[in-house]
């Protein structure tokens, strides 16, 4: 029997468990079954809370194939939500994950994470590639809601720059004053509500061309409002980056990985 709680940040939702005593060693099947919306629980991921000797504790993120993924902006923010419910933080905390250290903050709103500067930014035509803990891909387009985003994110992710690593693809619309995101990650290969770092990436590209200095965006995602902060220092170093939004407990429960 194994206890789980979901949570999920904008409709993006993960699998967490408690493994701070280190009794629970997952095979990369059974976080695949888990994982699988009709025989499983159901997410886009899964975590782990484990013990740190530099903070209040690590973050293990696995994407739904079951394989360990780069950071995730969603997921850091619910496992944050997930720490204070364990009573191990209260308001703030800092956190150890795959790309270093996280401070993050609890809010009105949720769960506000600082995320690591970026520095450097590749166009590719009139695309754009960079890493915000993960690797994403920010495509702007004039047909979001219509748009096939698991077709046209797939032909991205699988071409001949990315197929072997992968990348996560975003898709971004300006409708009124409000941007739009929609997001194709790679390891759920399918398109998620929201996703975390997907939106800080297309925020710091949302600002090219713009003067230098403190910025705040809103980002509608499919899953909710998303808002990203950071300084501007120029076209290509973008640094005290922060992602806020809700993170919520969805239900806990048992499930019997034997069966």
């Amino acid at each position: 029997m194994l206890h789980f709680y979901k949570y999920h940040g904008t409709g993006n939702d993960f699998i967490i468990l408690d493994n701070r005593d280190e009794t629970i060693h997952l095979s990369t099947s059974q976080i695949a079954h888990v994982c699988h919306r009709n025989f499983g629980i159901g997410a886009d991921g899964l975590m782990l809370l484990e013990k740190s000797i530099h903070t209040h504790f690590k973050m293990r993120y696995f994407n739904s194939d079951g394989k360990e993924g780069s950071m995730c902006g969603n997921g850091g923010r619910c496992l944050v939500a997930f720490a204070e419910k364990l009573n191990i933080i209260s308001t703030e905390t800092e956190f150890e994950a795959i790309d270093g250290l996280h401070h993050a903050i609890i809010t009105e709103n949720g769960v506000r994470l600082k995320m690591n500067d970026v520095n450097g930014i590749e166009q590719i035509g009139n695309d754009f590639f960079l890493n915000t803990g993960s690797p994403h891909y920010v495509k702007y387009v004039n047909n979001l809601n219509s748009l096939d985003v698991i077709a046209e994110g797939r032909a991205i992710r699988y071409n001949n720059r990315f197929s072997e690593i992968g990348t996560n693809v975003n898709f971004i619309e300006k409708i009124g004053s409000i941007l739009h995101i929609r997001t194709y990650e790679r390891g759920v290969e399918n398109e998620t509500l929201s996703c975390g770092t997907g939106t800080v990436a297309a925020a710091i590209i949302s600002s090219l061309g713009t003067s230098n200095g403190k910025i705040e965006i809103q980002f509608n995602t499919k899953g909710g409002p998303l808002k990203v902060c950071f300084n501007k220092i120029n076209e290509f170093q973008f640094q005290h980056v922060w992602l806020e939004g809700p993170a919520k407990l969805v239900f806990e429960g048992n499930i019997d990985l034997s069966a």
